[in-house]
């Protein structure tokens, strides 16, 4: 499928010609080639490929926790160097403080930035609320399941407010019934709490039932396969024809051959 060209003023990241290498014991390692790539103001936008195939590398990079080896990448007007307030973070692994409560964790940005208590306070219980950890502030991630601590690592993207959220296979890790569970909860918190995402997985459901548009990435080094948006009225059913159809022809062009 063509890409489609997208309204300039619409468009909150964009990436060109960008490429990560990586040097190891074997020798140097492309793992992302010359990728170009447009996201649109709250967009939710899945990038989707086989295992290793250079998704995480992408997210790194546009979180700024990889130097990208060449090309560029802007968000709005701005160049993207380094890490920032502007993109939140969301890992298939929660790394919660264990000393800290909910409410430390998920004002942990807010305070590193120097907001007032009250400010901070008032505003993660807000997205405490907001992901159903109401009544939780004062536990400890010890004393959550891991749907909660993936809760509260959303709620704590969330609370810096970033113009964009980056989710690499957040629910990776989780058992299946729950990760359906957090998947009916990531749309019902993004259409409350509209941001751009930007979502890794390699569960094809997963992406057929999250995105607005998927971007199928090839195996290493990775660029854009294919493109495809998802018109389908949501909450989505996993045996709905076109979602299947959509399964079908998806999973088909990400193991083909290039």
């Amino acid at each position: 499928m063509q890409m489609e060209q997208l309204n300039r003023e619409e468009t909150v990241i964009s990436c060109r010609n960008l490429s990560k290498k990586f040097h190891t014991p074997e020798g140097m390692v492309e793992a992302v080639a010359r990728l170009d790539l447009d996201v649109k103001q709250n967009e939710f936008l899945v990038l989707f490929g086989p295992g290793q195939c250079g998704k995480s590398t992408v997210i790194n990079c546009l979180a700024g926790l990889d130097e990208a080896s060449g090309g560029e990448m802007m968000l709005g007007q701005k160049k993207m160097k380094g890490p920032g307030p502007d993109r939140g973070v969301v890992y298939q692994t929660i790394n919660l403080f264990p000393w800290l409560t909910v409410m430390g964790n998920v004002e942990f940005g807010l305070k590193h930035q120097g907001v007032d208590k009250k400010t901070r306070q008032e505003k993660a219980r807000h997205y405490i609320r907001l992901v159903g950890l109401d009544g939780f502030e004062d536990s400890y991630p010890n004393q959550l399941s891991g749907g909660m601590k993936q809760r509260v690592g959303i709620a704590r993207a969330y609370c810096i407010e970033p113009e964009v959220l980056l989710m690499d296979e957040p629910f990776g890790h989780l058992d299946a019934q729950t990760r359906y569970l957090m998947q009916e909860e990531i749309i019902r918190i993004w259409e409350l709490e509209k941001r751009t995402v930007i979502f890794v997985t390699n569960n094809i459901e997963e992406a057929v039932y999250l995105a607005d548009r998927i971007i199928v990435l090839s195996e290493k080094p990775a660029r854009v396969k294919a493109e495809y948006k998802i018109s389908l009225n949501r909450p989505r059913d996993y045996v709905d024809p076109e979602f299947l159809r959509l399964r079908q022809e998806i999973m088909g062009i990400s193991f083909d051959g290039e």
